[in-house]
């Protein structure tokens, strides 16, 4: 197959040829001001759920997680990690098994990359431990890990911590020797505990900026602590409602582009109209201006937000450049990520995991028009 537009990344127009991979990319002679853009597909690294399901659920059926994952296409999605946060050992351990049996079955189970689980190892401190569950936070626990990997046919490749636990070290040097990413968030750490995990191999603030404390001392904080660690990409969530502007902006340039990823932190009800919700055992409302908050509180639960309007929030809250807010979206979340074949942009000898939009530029909007998943054209637009 060929499609032809503008690589994002070079601003050129070429033709891509490809099958199941990238095998040519030309150069076109000339360019038409309507032709569309091309980049790598999206990475999201950070989805609970979407499109009305929960993958938290152990009940959800392989057909409505299909259903989610068709809808995640629309978005400019092409790779995922399901993510399942803290909850009953056995919930979480059957959650797992649930989203593998989708992986391994379902035709749309080959943009499944693998799983995150963020926490249970988390602070159960009252705003560093977020929505998550009080009752089921509990201690690093290697054998945990373990149950998790057999139920998740060992596609667990992203776990999030915070790093004040006791034995925390000994968890984090097992699981990068394994071949598991290890994030810090949810976090109550000082900044001698941080630099512990750093030593050790974490290497991801999670959703940096939430999971936190609503008052913190000036300096230090374990959010400056992370901004400072060059060691440790960051996460964000940009929809508008998890971070200010003024937050967003500081943080970009302490990171610096190439070592920031844009997650959606996405639940249950992203997609859908405003209403009552799931996120594992607790009921989350989205509101009619699209947060989502623990049923009957305004704590925040995750978002509502689509890969594709993260990316135009970049451009318009943080000032970044196209280039810059895709990068964001599908490169940097990959090496991250250790998507293999998924590094480089795109090349020859890459998946062919390809997005194909319009680009609105004075109103910083993008249109998904194709999505492209290991060659197959998995989303048109009608």
């Amino acid at each position: 197959m060929t499609c032809s537009g503008f690589d994002v990344a070079t601003g050129e127009a070429v033709e891509i040829s490809f099958d199941g991979v990238i095998t040519a990319v030309e150069p076109v002679l000339g360019r038409r001001q309507e032709e569309a853009w091309l980049a790598p597909g999206f990475v999201d690294l950070q989805v609970n759920g979407f499109a009305g399901v929960d993958y938290n659920s152990p009940q959800a059926p392989l057909e409505e997680i299909a259903r989610s994952i068709r809808a995640l296409f629309a978005c400019g999605v092409t790779r995922f990690f399901p993510t399942v946060i803290t909850g009953a050992p056995e919930v979480m351990r059957r959650a797992l098994a649930n989203l593998a049996a989708a992986k391994e079955t379902l035709p749309e189970g080959i943009a499944i990359e693998g799983f995150h689980v963020e926490g249970p190892h988390i602070s159960p401190e009252d705003g560093p431990r977020g929505a998550h569950p009080k009752a089921w936070v509990r201690p690093p626990d290697l054998d945990e890990f373990r149950r998790w990997q057999e139920a998740a046919r060992g596609f667990v490749r992203l776990v999030t911590v915070a790093p004040e636990w006791p034995g925390i070290t000994r968890y984090i040097e097992t699981l990068v020797r394994e071949g598991v990413v290890v994030g810090i968030g949810h976090t109550n750490a000082t900044a001698h505990q941080i630099a512990d995990a750093v030593r050790a191999g974490a290497t991801l603030s999670t959703h940096l900026g939430n999971g936190a404390h609503p008052m913190l001392p000036r300096h230090p904080n374990y959010i400056w602590d992370q901004l400072a660690e060059d060691r440790l990409a960051a996460s964000f969530i940009v929809d508008g409602i998890h971070l200010p502007a003024s937050f967003l902006k500081v943080a970009l340039r302490a990171k610096g582009v190439e070592r920031s990823i844009l997650v959606t932190d996405a639940t249950m009800p992203a997609g859908c109209a405003p209403g009552r919700y799931r996120l594992g055992e607790q009921e989350v409302e989205l509101t009619p201006d699209n947060r989502v908050v623990l049923a009957g509180s305004d704590r925040l639960a995750g978002s509502a937000l689509r890969m594709d309007r993260g990316v135009e929030n970049l451009m318009r809250l943080a000032g970044l450049s196209l280039r810059e807010a895709v990068a964001m979206a599908a490169r940097n979340p990959a090496r991250l990520g250790r998507l293999e074949h998924r590094q480089r942009g795109l090349t020859p000898g890459e998946r062919a995991d390809i997005v194909r939009f319009r680009y609105h530029e004075r109103e910083h909007r993008i249109e998904i028009l194709e999505t492209f998943l290991s060659g197959q054209r998995v989303y048109a637009a009608a």
